[in-house]
């Protein structure tokens, strides 16, 4: 989810440190879609339809707050959600933050450097 400055919706699960995409495992029979749609309720309390989500890509990386282990994540860019940039925290999330996907933070998960921000710049320059 990006907000109208083009800023990448993070979440930071409680008792974490790295910021991340909202998400989170699949629950048995579920794809990776509807996967995206159910978190994104937990999480921030929005409604989206798994039809309105266009795949970004699926990716591997280290994981975040888990030192050596390895995320693989089905990544999706979602519509424009009106009122989401008031999305509160809800869940084992802690805190919310938009960040630019030409940021280099400390505090942002190695997915999002490595695969996540340079696929939304090339996005964004073929717009």
């Amino acid at each position: 989810m990006r907000n109208s400055d083009g800023r990448v919706l993070h979440v930071r699960k409680r008792g974490t440190d790295m910021f991340m995409l909202p998400g989170g495992k699949p629950e048995a029979g579920e794809t990776a879609d509807v996967t995206a749609v159910r978190e994104i309720a937990e999480e921030l309390g929005f409604e989206l339809e798994s039809a309105s989500l266009i795949p970004l890509g699926v990716y591997r990386s280290a994981a975040a707050n888990e030192a050596g282990f390895v995320v693989e994540a089905a990544v999706f860019v979602a519509p424009a959600v009106p009122g989401i940039e008031s999305a509160a925290p809800q869940a084992e999330i802690e805190a919310i933050d938009w960040i630019a996907p030409t940021n280099t933070r400390a505090d942002v998960a190695p997915l999002n450097h490595d695969h996540v921000f340079p696929a939304l710049r090339t996005l964004d320059a073929a717009a």
